[in-house]
């Protein structure tokens, strides 16, 4: 179980809605709060080109906010754990919502884009725009957070409909782009728009380990029309099920899984979302404090696994004793054999001794052993 509730009826993305009305209807399946295809091509194929190629997948399940007002980033450098006054123009940052006790009630990736500058010399500039971009099974219940603290504040979250996201994953998704006439970013955490086919594209490169991660945004209207464009750049078709497990695979964390309302900033190991030079926000005192002692007692961690798949929640073993547990797993098949990857929430004093761990599963002892540093594929 999640500390997040899924909607009852989870609706369709665009994309799996046009997917749906064709001859052969792929299955659908709950991902992130909505509808979206499992599988679209065989397991391999799916993962093989996650892995070694450029798998094009459904981001139908992200949200937008845009954040306005005279207080705005101010108000927002006050809400989230990583850089917002010192983001460059088309960047963005990986960021952990907190309480006041510096609990992690959800993750957001702020993006701040340049509005365009006056012609005329002289003429007033215009205020670089700020951005929210959320996961939809997160997406009410952090958005009614953020808004208990708009009290005297300019501010306004403001919805971007109208707009969906096809996702480009793998190490040769710039490969694909290339090929295809559309510009590629170098820096993760960076964007650009840029006209393409009659169509309005934005293109955002986001954070990964082993591959390139690649959000192509377009008016819905035009999804189908871009999503066949990419299979004819190349591109390999790849159903959720696959993102998940290569997920797991580069050791990426996601908000109702791998990271719980219960947990501290620091014991998820991603430093990445924290900045320790911005300033207050709420929940700091905690995570300052937290610094300043130098650790926590325990730690999410990237494994693999030799043995079968454990339910998520399965207990890591050390000598017999409890070292912390699976948050989530997955099997990929990959061209020198099947590996399993899983993350876990280990205990500090278990993970010092650097030995490995057992778990339980098909009946029989397994073994789990920690990747840090170490190569994936």
């Amino acid at each position: 179980m999640t500390d997040i509730a899924l909607a009852a009826s989870p609706i369709a993305t665009p994309l799996a809605a046009w997917l749906a009305s064709a001859e052969h209807q792929p299955e659908m399946a709950p991902y992130h709060g909505v509808l979206t295809p499992v599988e679209l091509d065989a397991p391999r194929e799916e993962t093989a080109a996650l892995a070694s190629g450029a798998g094009l997948h459904d981001l139908g399940w992200l949200r937008r906010i845009r954040v306005r007002g005279e207080d705005r980033f101010r108000w927002l450098s006050g809400m989230v754990t990583n850089d917002v006054n010192d983001l460059g123009a088309n960047t963005g940052s990986w960021n952990l919502v907190l309480n006041a006790q510096g609990r992690i009630q959800g993750d957001v990736t702020v993006w701040r884009e340049p509005k365009p500058r006056p012609d005329s010399a002289g003429s007033e500039e215009i205020p670089d725009r700020l951005e929210l971009m959320i996961a939809a099974d997160q997406y009410e219940r952090l958005v009614a957070h953020l808004e208990k603290f708009i009290i005297m504040d300019d501010v306004e979250l403001a919805p971007l409909d109208g707009r969906t996201a096809l996702g480009l994953t793998g190490p040769k998704a710039g490969e694909v782009l290339g090929r295809l006439g559309l510009p590629t970013l170098n820096e993760a955490n960076s964007q650009l728009r840029c006209e393409w086919n009659g169509m309005n594209l934005r293109i955002r490169r986001g954070f990964g380990v082993t591959a390139e991660h690649y959000e192509l945004w377009t008016p819905v209207a035009l999804v189908a029309k871009l999503w066949k464009f990419l299979l004819a750049g190349g591109a390999t078709r790849v159903g959720s099920a696959a993102v998940e497990a290569f997920r797991i695979a580069e050791g990426i964390p996601a908000y109702g899984s791998d990271i719980l309302e219960r947990d501290l900033p620091q014991e998820t190991s991603q430093m990445r979302a924290l900045s320790f030079t911005k300033g207050c926000y709420l929940g700091q005192e905690i995570v300052e404090r937290i610094r300043s002692r130098g650790s926590v007692h325990k730690h999410l961690r990237h494994v693999e696994l030799d043995g079968p798949l454990p339910a998520p929640g399965a207990e890591l073993k050390l000598d017999g004793a409890d070292a912390g547990r699976i948050t989530s797993a997955a099997e990929l098949e990959l061209p020198a054999g099947v590996r399993r990857f899983a993350l876990a929430m280990m205990r500090a004093e278990a993970e010092a001794r650097g030995e490995a761990f057992t778990y339980a599963a098909g009946g029989s002892g397994c073994s789990a052993r920690l990747l840090a540093g170490k190569p994936i594929f």
